[in-house]
């Protein structure tokens, strides 16, 4: 094992419960630490923004594929790719679902409104009562954030931490923008002091943790539903780059940025996927 690794098992044990627990609490301190530069970082511009969302989704993007989906059909499915795909599928259904349920969860993600997909029967101001706004806030970070930990329990639970590590790594940095995004969010949706906008941050961290540990529990209770777990969290993931990272990060007219923070993020997450493995 690399020194990464071997740090890692001293810290959290064999357990792979308690790994996803662990796995849980970094990636939410991670979210955390991205959502309190909002106290030094004040005003990051629209450019900055798209920059590091689109370096979230490119990180994202490759440990869907080298940490879930592959590792599901090469290692869990005996090669058979059904399994795995199956999870796929599943996982941007119920995400596609569950983003109905959460109106505008696209403006709140990143503070912008998409004026065609504003429906003026739903549409609310900036003027309007804060209480609505920030609810709906919450439910629609809490959305994003879940296939995030459950991908995390998911990879721990699987039994294989040299590809579990590089995962939780992947989704703990892209975390980091991402809670700078949340914070800066909750201001436009009307938390206008940023000690509130830092809690957000650490409300939308916090749904990971709980969401890890059951996604280790249930692939090591249950281990011939494991490649459909890992094709799961991997669809649910690629659902939320796809709906609602990238489209974000072309609306404001740094489209050029966006992309090369894509491209970016994917050559990291390579590089650590191929270094810890």
């Amino acid at each position: 094992m690399v020194p990464v690794v071997e740090l890692f098992v001293r810290i959290a044990g064999e357990n792979p419960v308690v790994q996803g627990l662990v796995g849980g609490i970094v990636i939410a301190v991670l979210n955390l630490l991205g959502a309190s530069l909002v106290l030094v970082w004040q005003d990051p511009s629209e450019r900055a923004l798209d920059g590091a969302l689109g370096f979230a989704a490119g990180v994202m993007l490759a440990a869907a594929f080298t940490s879930l989906i592959i590792p599901g059909i090469d290692q869990y499915s005996g090669g058979n790719p059904i399994p795995t795909l199956v999870g796929v599928v599943l996982g941007a259904v119920f995400l596609d679902r569950a983003d109905g349920l959460v109106p505008h969860a696209h403006y709140l993600l990143t503070g912008s409104r998409r004026t065609d997909e504003a429906d003026p029967s739903t549409s609310l101001p900036l003027e309007s009562e804060r209480l609505t706004p920030v609810i709906l806030f919450i439910l629609a970070i809490t959305l994003h954030n879940m296939p995030e930990g459950l991908a995390v329990g998911v990879g721990f639970g699987s039994g294989d931490i040299e590809n579990a590590i590089p995962l939780m790594l992947a989704i703990g940095i892209q975390n980091i923008p991402e809670g700078l995004a949340v914070s800066v969010a909750a201001i436009n949706a009307g938390l206008d002091r940023r000690f509130y906008a830092a809690f957000a941050g650490i409300r939308s961290g916090i749904v990971e943790i709980p969401l890890a540990v059951l996604g280790a529990l249930a692939v090591s209770v249950v281990e011939p539903v494991l490649p459909y777990a890992m094709g799961f969290a991997a669809g649910a993931m690629l659902f939320v780059i796809s709906d609602e990272i990238i489209p974000e990060t072309h609306t404001r007219g740094y489209e050029r940025i966006a992309t090369l923070g894509v491209m970016a993020g994917v050559v990291i997450m390579l590089y650590l996927d191929v270094s810890l493995g």
